[in-house]
């Protein structure tokens, strides 16, 4: 089911109303869609690479407003649901606990999560879940989700199609080792 699901996300790239498809793959993927933007956005800009930035571009702004979807959707449950139940269980105090060491990290957690293959879902709904701030919330994932779009994009406009295989096979370790040195830096310049 799901190579069916993916190859079907992989023939929208090439169809005439692409830049719509892509932001609706990218809306989606932020809250409950298993596919990442990047099976549209990789083709898409191979086959124009003028076009790299605007299809860069309608990813960002679709997936942090598909993440704002999934912000509100782990706000809105935990407050209807998950909250009377855990004080029900007399575990009130330990999800505020949980709540506040995630909102500690949280910065870091949206950074990780929109930029590496995580699944940046996870991070929308349980940012909205644990009341992180949603300023902070959406600061992080217009950062995090600019810097995977626009670093693939113009890898791929810069270096063509010999750099999609490589990015394809190990697009979790680049990103990786991007946030890597990314939180070394803060870290570095923290103590100098």
């Amino acid at each position: 089911m799901l190579r069916r699901l993916y190859d079907r996300t992989m023939s929208l790239a090439y169809h005439r109303h692409a830049l719509w498809w892509l932001a609706a793959v990218a809306f989606v993927e932020s809250s409950i869609f298993p596919i990442p933007p990047d099976v549209l956005m990789i083709p898409m800009i191979l086959a124009r690479p003028s076009r790299a930035w605007l299809i860069a571009s309608v990813a960002l702004v679709a997936s942090v407003a598909g993440g704002m979807l999934g912000y509100a959707i782990g706000a809105f449950f935990y407050d209807s649901l998950g909250q009377p139940i855990l004080e029900a269980m007399g575990k009130g105090a330990a999800i505020e606990e949980f709540n506040h060491k995630f909102n500690d990290f949280g910065f870091w957690a949206v950074l990780m999560a929109g930029i590496t293959p995580f699944p940046y879902k996870v991070i929308t709904i349980m940012s909205g879940w644990t009341g992180m701030p949603l300023m902070t919330f959406l600061a992080t994932s217009v950062l995090a989700r600019a810097l995977r779009f626009f670093i693939v994009a113009e890898l791929l406009r810069a270096f063509g199609a010999p750099i999609r295989g490589f990015i394809e096979q190990r697009m979790g370790l680049v990103f990786t080792v991007f946030i890597v040195l990314l939180f070394g830096g803060f870290l570095g310049l923290r103590y100098l």
